[in-house]
């Protein structure tokens, strides 16, 4: 494992994450020393702590308290890329009291945050930072990610029990292919096949492995492929839809819209 320092600021830091671990490699204990918050960017792995077990996914939040152990696996696929937050505890408590969070010292509830609508935007920005894209600031992503991990944990419990690791492997096998081919046939019937299972019984393994549905989770893997690249290279708006896998610009637009607010053009100039 290699770990870059992008940036520092007063109370937090970042940096790039690469694994290139595999399920041929041990896993073994480690501790977060500060507050934690990793966007997954690429990859999957396990993800073991106090606060629960997590399968993480492209798009979902690892989620560390300070002082816990925890371990990292690669049981089903080698490697994973994530960009790591971390924070000094008494500037994670004020941005947790500003959050919200009135009345106790804060601590994650969970292991992880599925790649729901709210983490998007983070996630793209974070891969937009990674390309050297302009206008990303570090700082700005550092309290917001904190704030919405924050507001999405508050009042849940730890995670449920652990998948069957049958049902690790499969969903963990059609994760890292989605990932290589935003504009393949994805639809549930075909994920399904490909993974040797029928239709209702991967819906229902497919999410609870990843905590959402195979059609979210496609449809919010193109889009943030989608926002990235509209952040990253100089591309016409209907180009990066057809790119990604969607079959007009009208579909896109409104799907765009639905997860990060703002049309493609406006997200594009920061708007």
């Amino acid at each position: 494992m290699t770990s870059r320092m992008l940036a520092t600021g007063s109370g937090w830091t970042v940096a790039d994450v690469v694994c290139t671990h595999g399920p041929q490699d041990r896993a073994y204990e480690e501790r977060h020393t500060q507050p934690t918050i990793a966007v997954v960017l690429a990859g999957s792995f396990q993800y073991r702590c106090a606060a629960g077990y997590s399968v993480m996914t492209p798009g979902a939040l690892l989620l560390g308290n300070a002082g816990r152990c925890f371990h990292c696996s690669h049981e089903h696929g080698e490697g994973d890329r994530c960009v790591a937050f971390t924070y000094e505890a008494d500037y994670f408590e004020r941005l947790a009291t500003d959050a919200g969070v009135r009345g106790r010292q804060f601590a994650f509830p969970a292991a992880a945050v599925p790649a729901l609508r709210g983490v998007s935007s983070f996630a793209v920005r974070a891969s937009a930072g990674l390309l050297g894209a302009p206008g990303v600031s570090w700082g700005e992503l550092a309290v917001g990610l904190a704030a919405e991990a924050v507001q999405l944990t508050a009042g849940i419990s730890c995670a449920g029990r652990t998948p069957p690791p049958h049902a690790e492997a499969r969903v963990s096998r059609i994760v890292r292919g989605i990932s290589g081919r935003p504009d393949g046939a994805l639809t549930l019937e075909a994920l399904a096949e490909e993974a040797t299972l029928s239709p209702f019984h991967f819906l229902r393994t497919f999410e609870q492995v990843t905590g959402v549905t195979p059609h979210q989770y496609v449809r919010r893997s193109r889009l943030r492929e989608a926002a990235t690249r509209l952040l990253t290279v100089r591309a016409k708006v209907l180009d990066i839809a057809l790119e990604c896998g969607f079959d007009d610009v009208s579909t896109f637009n409104r799907a765009f819209r639905a997860e990060f607010g703002v049309s493609p053009r406006h997200f594009r100039n920061g708007q």
